[in-house]
């Protein structure tokens, strides 16, 4: 018999790893065998430690167990699948699962994310056959023809970049991955590469081919250590089979891969910055032009591209383009990972074809706020991201209706907050948040979120709240179009929604009266 419990950083986080030992060794002392798969997470992080049994009608899930669970679960048979008050049932029957169209991460926490044989038998490495037997100038026209675009924030076609990567000659080239997450509420990331690794690899083995590039890099920050590991392992066993390397899968083509981690700065997910990082100097933004799709990694033509969509292309070429294509909302074709987290009752990922509301998203999948209080705002696209109050939960999730609404997808993550929110604080703080994480190099980033974070001071002191006000405004326009990268440029969105959106939290705040 065979049980999965998951070895993903949130399930770890939530003593997983315990778990595995508790049941490992309350199924030796009773001589039942057993044999436990060190799986990823579904992504269902409120029902995590969750483990699953596998049965002749499919796994059957335990969710929230703990040590102290494991012999009364042994008591109940539960490795046949029987009842237990831990048991939520057939996986794929439970509401958040099977809503979701699961495309780039079909694989997550069904297999083994190390077992090369695991990921072939469920559909792997089928998109490089393809793209093998396609060529580059297919292969680059079935990224274009699936209409994937940037799953990292910026939405800018994928097909677009790898053409223009393509048709620029140079003795090198090369494939990063951006796999640095740094945005709050976001770990779609860090769950493909310890749920599915292979599937970016073969992403970027692909992009390779398509292209011209013969070396790849992932950048993943520091904090994601579980991450890098798998990454790395994976790596390894990919070149030991002949997916990497010199001869990919006995073919003329040529791609080598390496993991290198950064130090953690949130401004490094800017892709001129994180280039600089890779090259072994500061953190800082480049000046554009050039694009690095023309003078990139150490000066030569690359991509760049969030781990998403890259995991996204083994699908894309396995099944075709009009499959990925053929779901979606108006230009935002096929699927977003969108990641539930903060004051929320169920959180976790949740991938699904755009054009579903935001109040679908919040109230039917997440289930509202984990508090039970109504809801005050979302935030949507991490913390330069917009908040959105429960006036706009009808807005489909697509990167033009959000543009329309002053706000950004990003990486897909939304952060849900209950009427308890104080939104001048958290307007505040994504002033300190720009001041804190700037590199510096520009002036309209470096010294405005200064003064933005001592202009909202006053006015939370009630000087001259109007004129403040009017300031941060001025302040506000004068970072979004005077900045070298997003990090300036996109912290008024923030700042900008709370004020228009929530205004009452701006007003003077009555002095607490003296005790008696």
């Amino acid at each position: 018999m065979k049980i999965f419990i998951p070895q993903d950083m949130a399930a770890v986080a939530l003593s997983a790893d315990r778990v595995a030992i508790a049941i490992e060794a309350e199924a030796r002392s009773r001589n039942i065998p057993v044999t436990i798969v060190r799986n990823g997470s579904r992504g269902m992080f409120w029902l995590e430690p969750l483990v699953e049994v596998a049965t002749a009608s499919g796994r059957i899930g335990y969710g929230r167990v703990s040590v102290g669970d494991v012999p009364a679960l042994f008591e109940a048979r539960f490795f046949e699948g029987a009842p237990h008050p831990c048991c939520v049932g057939h996986i794929e029957a439970i509401p958040f699962f099977a809503k979701q169209t699961r495309f780039t991460f079909l694989r997550a926490g069904v297999i083994d994310p190390l077992s090369l044989d695991d990921y072939r038998h469920h559909g792997g490495y089928r998109g490089l056959d393809a793209a093998l037997t396609l060529g580059p100038a297919a292969i680059i026209a079935a990224v274009k023809a699936s209409g994937l675009r940037g799953r990292g924030g910026a939405g800018f076609p994928t097909g677009i970049k790898w053409e223009t990567v393509a048709r620029t000659a140079a003795e090198r080239k090369f494939i990063v991955c951006n796999a640095d997450e740094g945005d709050s509420g976001t770990f779609a990331d860090r769950l493909i590469m310890e749920a599915d690794p292979f599937v970016l690899i073969e992403g970027m083995t692909i992009a390779g081919i398509g292209v011209g590039a013969t070396r790849g890099y992932i950048y993943i920050r520091s904090e994601y250590p579980f991450a890098i590991r798998m990454m790395e392992r994976a790596i390894g066993i990919a070149k030991r089979a002949g997916l990497l390397g010199a001869a990919i899968a006995g073919s003329s083509h040529e791609f080598h891969l390496e993991v290198r981690v950064g130090a953690g700065a949130y401004v490094c997910g800017e892709e001129t910055a994180l280039l600089e990082s890779i090259e072994g100097k500061r953190g800082q933004v480049r000046a554009k032009p050039p694009l690095p799709a023309i003078k990139g990694l150490f000066g030569q033509p690359t991509i760049i591209n969030n781990t998403i969509s890259l995991a996204s292309i083994p699908f894309i070429l396995a099944e075709g383009a009009q499959r990925y294509a053929e779901i979606g909302y108006g230009r935002s074709r096929g699927t977003m990972p969108v990641q539930l987290a903060g004051n929320i009752r169920h959180g976790g990922l949740f991938e699904c074809a755009f054009g579903i509301t935001l109040g679908e998203l919040i109230e039917d999948v997440g289930g509202g706020t984990a508090s039970g209080r109504p809801v005050r705002a979302v935030q949507a696209g991490g913390p330069l991201g917009a908040y959105f109050p429960p006036s706009l939960f009808d807005t489909p999730y697509d990167y033009e209706a959000f543009a329309k609404r002053d706000g950004l997808i990003g990486h897909g993550g939304l952060v849900l907050f209950d009427d308890t929110a104080d939104m001048a604080k958290m307007a505040r703080f994504a002033m300190a948040f720009c001041a804190h994480e700037s590199c510096g190099k520009c002036t309209p980033c470096r010294i405005g979120a200064v003064r933005g974070v001592e202009t909202f001071d006053k006015i939370a002191a009630g000087i001259e709240p109007e004129k403040n006000l009017a300031l941060v405004r001025d302040l506000c326009e004068t970072m979004k179009l005077g900045s070298l990268c997003a990090l300036g440029g996109f912290t008024p969105y923030p700042v900008l929604s709370a004020l228009n959106h929530f205004p009452e939290d701006f007003a003077a705040k009555p002095l607490p009266l003296a005790a008696e």
